[in-house]
């Protein structure tokens, strides 16, 4: 059984496509990451597959049930600026406990240290650093017991440090069974995280293939272009 299988996905704005009969299927678990330039489409498919906007056309299915509510409750996601609520560290974590239908097995204190921030347990969320907003909001995200996790651009403001600790809980997480769909600009990201690889151009999917074959020999032009680091229109 697919994981996800994904047919001829459409969506516009303002009649203007921005996702063009786009097909996707993925079959394994691990960390699949977007590639393409801007514009591409890679954050609005992603927006897509978790439900946050509805296609014009075509169908997303899960485990061979269509996305609908009880499937969008299995998920979570992280974005590049992190949401979090008005309140302290651990506030904004036991929001999500109390609210979440999940079984949970962890305490807000074991969630904390896992994250690293238990010390920041009190302190307001918005007056974090930039990464250790970052990893509450993964750790918040993670407190659900999503069995798929998005991240659109998620260490793309941080330093290499703040980086390299996100990074090293996605590869944890990854060992847990969660399946990770990223959406990174970067490569050399891309190389350490991705089981494979989704490469976008212009709201088109040109290629979809294991991480080894796609930096090894990419097929299409413009795969090939962005991976020398050129512009690619």
């Amino acid at each position: 059984m697919l994981m996800l299988e994904v047919t001829n996905l459409c969506f516009s704005v303002n009649q203007q496509p921005l996702l063009s009969d786009l097909n996707l299927s993925v079959k394994s678990a691990g960390m699949t990451v977007v590639l393409g330039p801007n514009g591409a489409g890679k954050s609005l498919l992603l927006r897509l597959l978790h439900g946050l906007l509805k296609p014009d056309s075509g169908s997303i299915r899960w485990h061979d049930q269509r996305l609908d509510l009880s499937i969008r409750q299995k998920q979570a996601m992280v974005f590049q600026k992190p949401v979090l609520l008005r309140r302290s560290v651990a506030a904004n974590i036991d929001f999500v406990l109390r609210h979440c239908a999940s079984n949970h097995h962890k305490t807000c204190q074991q969630i904390l240290e896992e994250a690293g921030l238990y010390a920041q347990r009190l302190q307001p969320a918005r007056l974090l650093s930039g990464g250790e907003q970052q990893r509450l909001a993964l750790a918040r995200a993670l407190a659900t017991s999503p069995d798929t996790l998005f991240l659109d651009e998620a260490t793309a403001s941080l330093d290499p440090a703040a980086t390299a600790q996100i990074e090293s809980r996605l590869c944890e997480t990854r060992d847990q069974g969660v399946k990770l769909i990223l959406v990174s600009h970067d490569i050399g990201q891309a190389k350490r995280l991705a089981s494979d690889i989704v490469f976008m151009h212009r709201g088109k999917l040109l290629e979809h293939t294991d991480a080894e074959s796609f930096f090894k020999q990419p097929q299409s032009q413009q795969a090939q272009a962005y991976l020398r680091g050129e512009l690619v229109f």
